[in-house]
């Protein structure tokens, strides 16, 4: 299932809900998900970004969304940084093979497969 028909209609009232024998709530994986897309696409971007602390910074505190507004907020920065790092790969200048100056041997490209990993595992 891609993410879109994964968060299509999902009732507001289950995505704070956890199913059984399932950790996280729906909301709780899709934030985790952009914290770490976004965490990712920053660094292969800006030399001055700082990473939340791991492990805590790549989850939320709270178990749901706290209005309708936070989950659409929450899709729609999800949507823009894939967008953002589909852009940054295919964009001419792009070299995906060297290394991020700022890193210690990440080339985009490896940043562009964790991003598709990580969406595909969760």
């Amino acid at each position: 299932m891609d993410f879109e028909s994964a968060v299509a209609d999902l009732p507001s009232d289950l995505r704070g809900k956890h199913a059984a024998n399932i950790p996280h709530s729906s909301w709780v994986i899709v934030e985790h998900m952009r914290l770490c897309q976004w965490d990712i696409l920053e660094f292969g971007i800006n030399v001055e970004h700082v990473s939340p602390e791991f492990p805590a910074g790549y989850w939320p505190k709270s178990s749901g969304p706290p209005d309708e507004f936070a989950w659409e907020k929450l899709l729609s920065q999800f949507r823009d940084d894939l967008v953002s790092m589909c852009r940054l790969v295919k964009e001419p200048p792009t070299d995906l093979f060297a290394e991020i100056p700022h890193g210690d041997g990440q080339t985009i490209l490896r940043e562009a497969l964790l991003v598709a990993d990580h969406n595909s595992y969760h």
